[in-house]
């Protein structure tokens, strides 16, 4: 099976049901797939070589689905750009890719075009969302697809052929490009169908950005596979999520665990209000004890069910109802034909409850990080294992608890936001000498970013003045919500800052330590 025969057959099925809601547009799975075909034709009529790279930058809006489906249907490759880059990391990205078509939405193109200079190789930019362009150097949508045909393309495709590229972050902190195969995201849809409790009636809020792998090849994918209706959303409003479960029939919604609490602590937020909401598939980032507990008080009706994944390695677990308190402060158990192992730093397999880095090994993994063979080798063990970067533990009936991470990244309501970038900006700082930055625990955002800095001698600086700087050298999600001036900052024998002892005093008498 490939990406594209997942938008056809549900066609074939029920042609005149509703896929998309956007607002106010609408397309059905007829439809849908007819956009879909019409883009692929058009991108094979252009005779575009064999490894041209495409993108896409937008939020959930109302073309994504079909761009997304024509493109995998035509046998290129997409890439997924955040909706959310700074000009550096789209730059950065596009340039590294070999992206030499670009399709983005109207809102974002003065972002892609305050950069297009910079970008030698983008020959290409097409524009959807808007009833005009708004260059005449650009093309539109409609203008691209033309007179393009609405059959089913012709082109041979194999399973084992990369269709995507999403991305997730470096040690320096810009993004890297994630090149998956067909094959290993038709399992991971497959297997959510198998062991979610997602039913083919249900009308699913799709507000998690269709560039994630969450957001797109877990839940809106497996959505388009078993027939559901997708709503879109282009951002977060935990009023709007309320008013589509109470007035538009929602049932069904992937969030993350800042979303969740957006919806329980809204001031409008009723139980009588979200009766329609029947599921709810978790992740992105930890769900406490103490936050499961309550989501069950609030809401006992609703089905609770988290996940765990990544990038790198597909959707490898999901935590059954049933063990939705007994096995609270887990990720789940993996799915039933996913290989999940815990290995020691020689790489040998560890038994039941002992810690070590989470690998994975089968056809959901990556192929490889595109342009990037030393990182890809490094991510992959001697015998095929790809390593995590998860510090945890299976327990004896195959659950998996997460108890730290090889890498020091900071999960923040579901975004990934890397040290070393806050600490690049904070070394900017004229006043700083020292500094370590590291996630701490917060009961609505899961983690945010804190500091520890060390002041040259004799300066001064408050932390609001620190913090108000770091706003203006980096995005405001990432700027330190804490900032603690001491005099040192503990370090091993070779000078590496021991940011575990850190993170110990603020994560102490907590369920979990990420």
């Amino acid at each position: 099976m490939l990406i594209g025969d997942l938008i056809k057959n549900s066609a074939e099925r029920h042609p005149n049901k509703t896929a998309i809601i956007s607002g106010e547009l609408a397309a059905s799975y007829k439809d849908l797939n007819g956009a879909a075909n019409k883009i692929a034709n058009a991108i094979i009529n252009q005779g575009l070589p064999v490894n041209a790279n495409l993108a896409i930058l937008s939020a959930n809006q109302f073309d994504y689905p079909a761009i997304y489906f024509g493109v995998a249907k035509s046998g290129k490759i997409l890439a997924h750009l955040s909706s959310r880059f700074n000009p550096d990391e789209l730059l950065h990205v596009i340039n590294k890719t070999d992206i030499s078509t670009i399709f983005v939405h109207i809102d974002l193109v003065d972002t892609l075009l305050s950069i297009r200079r910079a970008a030698p190789n983008l020959s290409q930019v097409i524009v959807f969302g808007g009833k005009k362009t708004p260059s005449n150097q650009l093309s539109s949508l409609d203008e691209f697809v033309g007179s393009a045909s609405s059959s089913e393309p012709r082109v041979n495709i194999k399973e084992t052929d990369a269709f995507a590229i999403t991305f997730t972050g470096g040690t320096t902190g810009f993004p890297k490009g994630v090149v998956v195969n067909h094959a290993s995201r038709i399992i991971g849809s497959v297997r959510a169908e198998r062991e979610f409790d997602m039913v083919a009636g249900d009308i699913n809020c799709c507000s998690t950005p269709l560039f994630h792998i969450a957001g797109l090849f877990v839940w809106f994918q497996t959505s388009i596979k078993m027939g559901c209706t997708c709503v879109l959303l282009s951002s977060w409003d935990p009023e709007k999520f309320i008013d589509l479960v109470e007035n538009s029939g929602v049932t069904g919604a992937f969030l993350v665990p800042t979303q969740i609490n957006s919806v329980l602590n809204h001031p409008d937020f009723l139980r009588e209000r979200l009766k329609n909401w029947r599921y709810c598939s978790h992740g992105g980032a930890p769900t406490s004890t103490a936050q499961l507990q309550r989501m069950l008080e609030q809401l006992p009706d609703v089905i609770w069910e988290e996940q765990y994944g990544q990038s790198e390695a597909g959707n490898l677990t999901v935590r059954p109802k049933k063990f939705i308190l007994k096995k609270a402060a887990s990720v789940g158990r993996a799915f039933s034909d996913v290989e999940l192992a815990i290995v020691d730093r020689d790489e040998i397999q560890l038994s039941a409850g002992k810690s070590g880095e989470v690998v994975t090994k089968g056809v959901q993994t990556m192929m490889y990080y595109y342009n990037d063979p030393d990182q890809t080798k490094e991510t992959f063990t001697s015998d095929g294992w790809l390593k995590t970067g998860d510090i945890g533990y299976i327990d004896s009936d195959g659950f998996l608890f997460l108890v730290d991470r090889s890498k020091d990244m900071i999960i923040s309501g579901g975004e990934n936001i890397f040290p070393t970038e806050i600490e690049n900006a904070l070394y900017s700082h004229p006043n700083v000498r020292e500094c370590a930055v590291f996630g701490i625990p917060d009961d609505h955002w899961g983690e945010l970013p804190a500091a520890h800095v060390i002041l040259k001698a004799g300066k001064i600086i408050t932390e609001d003045e620190l913090e108000d700087y770091c706003v203006s050298q980096i995005a405001r999600h990432k700027r330190p919500r804490l900032i603690k001036f001491v005099d040192s900052l503990p370090k091993t024998a070779v000078g590496k800052i021991q940011k575990n002892i850190l993170r110990e005093p603020y994560w102490m008498e907590k369920d979990r330590t990420i």
